[in-house]
């Protein structure tokens, strides 16, 4: 839900586990538009993420433990093995295809609402 109350709804995969948080979105050729990969943690810290063995560009949106976004890094660019920080304490990260953040105004204050931030209460 953006600060201006557009609703944009994501089908995502959930990377829940070490292995399932160590693999992310490695080695798929494609991502459909609306669809991501939501990594949870248990609990807040500076995160780094970074693009090895991923083929396509991505949006890595570092969010809060109550949901609320507190950094979007736009068109993270495959196979790059820089470290991306979340620049600040972060609960959890979702991963959409690069640029879509800009293309639907997304931005830092913004919040994702999913049982994981226990906010759903907001729908």
């Amino acid at each position: 839900r953006t600060q201006d109350g557009n609703d944009y709804y994501f089908s995502i995969e959930l990377a829940l586990s070490g292995k399932e948080q160590e693999q992310g979105l490695m080695y798929r050729k494609s991502l459909p538009e609306m669809h991501g990969m939501l990594f949870v943690f248990h609990s807040m810290k500076q995160r780094g993420f970074w693009m090895k063995n991923t083929l396509i560009p991505l949006d890595m949106i570092f969010i809060e433990d109550d949901g609320r976004i507190g950094h979007i890094h736009s068109n993270a660019q495959p196979l790059d093995e820089a470290v991306v920080s979340s620049g600040s304490d972060a609960m959890a990260v979702l991963e959409i295809n690069g640029g879509l953040s800009d293309k639907l105004g997304l931005q830092a204050g913004d919040m994702v609402l999913h049982t994981a931030f226990k906010n759903r209460h907001m729908e």
